[in-house]
């Protein structure tokens, strides 16, 4: 039996003495894609970022088979790598540069990047129409430029799994599709796992195989788009009048007075 990309079992988190997360539980099948839906508040990026290592948990993650707790820094971004809501932007730095600090989990300590390396990070720059600003400062670029080079860097780590914490919310609705279009592309491409949070419903249940309502840090719902999508649950958890219309790639979600 294949071992799930990402498995969530009874996870829990707690921050300034609040829990965000409760109990948690979710697996993500290699090259699915699934994204955490929610109103404010309840959990989305905290599990994100539980999943990628980054804060301390209860319960039991696994990628791809090995507990996050057992891993290494560097092992577990070969597994793993995570595209943040708002990434640091070094001052300075070139796109190159930057593209090629996804590939730090390759190259030993104090040692300098193979012919291998460059060439992952040039395949990375091509693929997604970056080489052209591969000398700009990164800090020079237009939002959705920028976009594309934060998934540059995750891309180049060449993990399995792609960590996307509300990656459209600083972008108009052309970028937006334009960065959901090609994480689409790669996946199919690559065999890549997604596991994304999401604020826009639309978008979130056009792209996913699969929602994950979470509200107060406890999963209410799980399932295809529109299962998930629907004007009782919607109106029940996010307090919101919405017309929940069927598309022909998943629901689109309509605010009404």
């Amino acid at each position: 039996m294949t071992a799930s990309a990402v498995e969530v079992a009874g996870v829990g988190v707690m921050l300034g003495g609040a829990t965000i997360l409760d109990g948690v539980d979710l697996a993500v099948a290699p090259g699915e894609w699934v994204t955490v839906i929610g109103p404010n508040g309840a959990g989305k990026t905290t599990l994100i970022r539980a999943v990628g290592g980054l804060l301390a948990f209860d319960g039991s993650i696994a990628l791809f088979g090995s507990r996050v707790g057992d891993l290494g820094r560097r092992e577990r971004a070969r597994l793993v790598a995570t595209v943040p809501q708002s990434p640091t932007v070094p001052p300075g730095m070139s796109v190159f540069d930057y593209v090629l600090l996804g590939r730090t989990p390759y190259i030993r300590p104090l040692g300098r990047e193979s012919r291998s390396d460059i060439d992952a990070v040039e395949a990375v720059l091509h693929r997604l129409d970056l080489r052209r600003f591969a000398d700009r400062r990164l800090e020079t670029l237009s939002g959705g430029e920028r976009q594309r080079v934060f998934l540059a860097r995750a891309l180049a780590q060449g993990a399995g799994v792609l960590l996307l914490d509300e990656p459209t919310s600083a972008l108009d609705i052309g970028h937006q599709q334009e960065v959901l279009d090609l994480v689409d592309e790669l996946r199919t491409d690559r065999g890549l796992t997604v596991l994304a949070s999401m604020h826009d419903l639309s978008l979130a249940g056009e792209y996913a195989n699969r929602l994950v309502l979470l509200v107060g840090g406890r999963v209410v719902a799980t399932g295809p788009p529109r299962a998930v999508l629907t004007e009782t649950l919607l109106s029940a958890h996010y307090g919101a009048r919405v017309r929940v219309i069927d598309a022909e790639h998943g629901p689109v979600v309509v605010p009404i007075r």
